[in-house]
């Protein structure tokens, strides 16, 4: 049988001193973390397999956007439900609002909340408080990324650095796909 080496681990931050943050309230980054699908691919698993050793809930929610990539994943894993909640920012450093609330299925089911990274909490705990509104039997918190002083129950991979994730790394923009502008702006003043 042929020697086929083994599939590269997760990627490492450059080296740099450079901080940044786009997030408000969040302490600067060490780096950068760009996260391929495989990596998040790992990390979805570590995550579902953390969730139900510890806690074995009946529904998953995703806070969307970027949170119900991360939550449909796990659902899928668990093989459980899922549903989404929308929260948004109208404007950077705005406190978030919901936009879209929670599904009624989430009464008397034990639910986790996904999302793909907690920084200062304040998304997650507007979750958390939409959801209990609905009275479930319990509500447990979980993201892909620790990145900040809020601790979720669950977490994956905590890091100081700047997450860019496999999903919004490329946006449209004048009908071309490129590097996300800000990202594109971060990643050029690392490299500085």
């Amino acid at each position: 049988m042929p020697y086929s080496p083994p599939p590269p681990g997760p990627p490492k931050p450059p080296a740099s001193r450079n901080t940044f943050s786009t997030r408000p309230g969040r302490k600067p980054a060490h780096g950068v973390l760009q996260v391929d699908w495989p990596f998040f691919g790992e990390l979805c698993r570590a995550l579902a397999l953390r969730i139900f050793r510890e806690y074995d809930p009946e529904l998953v929610i995703g806070i969307a956007k970027a949170g119900v990539i991360p939550g449909a994943v796990v659902a899928s894993i668990l093989q459980r439900d899922f549903a989404s909640i929308a929260i948004t920012r109208e404007a950077s450093g705005l406190r978030p609002t919901v936009i879209a609330g929670p599904s009624r299925i989430v009464t008397a089911k034990r639910v986790v909340i996904v999302d793909e990274t907690c920084d200062t909490g304040d998304t997650m705990k507007l979750a958390l408080a939409a959801v209990r509104e609905l009275k479930p039997a319990s509500v447990k918190t979980a993201v892909s990324f620790r990145t900040g002083d809020y601790k979720p129950d669950f977490y994956a991979l905590e890091s100081d650095n700047f997450i860019i994730l496999p999903w919004d790394r490329e946006v449209i923009v004048n009908g071309e796909i490129v590097v996300r502008p800000d990202y594109a702006e971060k990643l050029r003043e690392l490299a500085e």
